[in-house]
């Protein structure tokens, strides 16, 4: 009867949630800038292309968006989110059909995908952990949903891309569904390889029945990736060129996706910008980011390949590898959502009353907070009432902590996690040592005691 109250409060909790995400999204979305911006680099890329139109050349964007008759409403800032397409070519198999649907609809379309894909996922990661701590998974679940409505607002793929890749893990754990959970892994491999790509790997060297799995994935992204980079190797000769000029623009010092220029109101979460605090050179803070990042990914691979598949291994290697996955290049909050698969992970440590329950609900509860909208709103408008200069080393570091806790909270929290997993892997190790030593002496009677108690934890 406990649970089952638990559970209950946790939707309840979950509902009210959805409210404030839906509310706040609509605030958002009706401020004076235009909403859903980045929906409109997706759309304009693929209308640019049914024109026959390079759309990697800010040239031809620039036009279609004018016929919008927002550049009044846009700065120049914005704009160039719009015309400088940054998406790879297999995301166009699915930006062309939406160029084929009026603006306005498309827009809804987009927007819906993003809240109902989001939404869903939440529930899923709350019905696999009701079984351990429903109220919990709740809590978390709850506020990471009410604090989300920047999703609505920039209407990044992100907003489906993270959820879809949620919603496919669900299907291959629970075993259902697994075409649609093929088609949102693959659909997330097309926009944000660098989101969902560390998942895929997980599936590919998990074994059985996981590594099926990513590779239908893998065949099915080939099958509509391959006709779209031929159109675009068609129409745009010169594609991989404009694209990697594009995301240069983007990152050069004091561009939007610069690491070293202290993004409080876009929170960075790769280590990037706590390295080049220290080194001002990308060289040397891109190379001290990836020497901290390395060891962490290698460690966790390794540990995925001598893993035995099981629930338990399953959700510890996700939740580890979610925040880490977010660490070594550039990714921004609203890509930091990837964590709900830690809820699950977070309540089965929390059910078994050991002593990493209450660092497991410490760590993910400020990784969460500190990804939330609201929390970043209140920290950003205590700092920005500071007029802070950048000169002196103390106005430095405190434009530094804009940046500073969401990649230490991450890195914390997948350190944890690995540390965590690489325990479960080790007890299944001295489990199946176990098991071989005391079959050998026991002969076919079966296991002796000692065997079955190296199954406890």
């Amino acid at each position: 009867m406990e649970k089952s109250a638990a559970r209950r409060d946790g939707q309840y909790l979950m509902l009210l949630g959805v409210a404030f995400f839906l509310f706040f999204g609509f605030v958002l979305t009706n401020t004076g800038r235009v909403p859903l911006l980045d929906f409109r680099t997706a759309y304009y890329g693929g209308l640019s292309l049914l024109k026959h139109l390079d759309p990697y050349d800010e040239s031809n964007i620039a036009p279609l968006y004018a016929e919008r008759h927002e550049d009044h409403l846009v700065s120049d800032r914005d704009r160039q989110v719009v015309t400088r397409n940054i998406y790879l070519p297999p995301s166009f198999a699915f930006t062309v059909p939406l160029a084929l649907v009026p603006f306005m609809l498309g827009q809804a379309l987009w927007f819906l995908l993003i809240v109902c894909s989001f939404v869903l996922a939440a529930f899923l990661m709350a019905s696999t952990a009701s079984e351990d701590a429903p109220l919990l998974a709740g809590c978390l679940l709850a506020f990471c949903i009410a604090n989300s409505g920047s999703l609505l607002f920039f209407g990044n793929p992100a907003g489906f891309v993270v959820p879809m890749c949620v919603i496919s893990v669900w299907c291959f754990v629970r075993d259902r569904f697994i075409f649609a959970g093929v088609l949102c892994l693959a659909i997330g491999l097309a926009f944000k390889p660098h989101d969902v790509g560390f998942v895929w790997l997980f599936c590919l060297l998990a074994g059985s029945p996981y590594t099926k799995r990513a590779l239908q994935t893998l065949a099915l992204f080939t099958a509509f990736s391959l006709p779209a980079t031929l159109w675009i190797a068609h129409t745009s000769p010169r594609w991989i060129h404009e694209l990697s000029s594009n995301l240069h623009a983007y990152s050069v010092p004091g561009g939007m996706n610069d690491p070293s220029a202290g993004h409080g109101s876009l929170v960075l979460t790769n280590l990037q910008c706590i390295t080049s605090f220290f080194w001002s050179d990308p060289y040397a803070y891109n190379l001290a980011a990836y020497w901290v990042c390395a060891p962490l990914l290698l460690a966790w691979a390794f540990f995925v390949l001598r893993a035995r598949p099981t629930a338990t291994s399953t959700w510890l290697a996700l939740a580890a590898i979610a925040p880490l996955s977010m660490l070594p290049v550039y990714h921004r909050q609203y890509d930091a959502k990837l964590i709900l698969l830690a809820v699950p992970a977070c309540a089965l440590l929390w059910s078994r009353r050991g002593p990493c329950r209450g660092t497991a609900l410490l760590l993910t509860s400020v990784a969460f907070v500190l990804n939330g909208d609201l929390p970043w709103v209140v920290f950003l408008a205590f700092l920005t009432r500071r007029h802070l200069s950048g000169v002196n080393f103390s106005s430095r570091l405190l434009l530094a902590v804009w940046d500073f806790p969401v990649p230490l909270s991450l890195l914390a929290m997948g350190v944890f996690y690995l540390t965590v997993f690489a325990r479960e892997v080790l007890r299944q190790q001295l489990t199946r040592t176990a098991y071989d030593i005391n079959a050998s002496k026991a002969g076919p009677g079966g296991l002796s005691m000692s065997a079955a108690h190296c199954q406890t934890w």
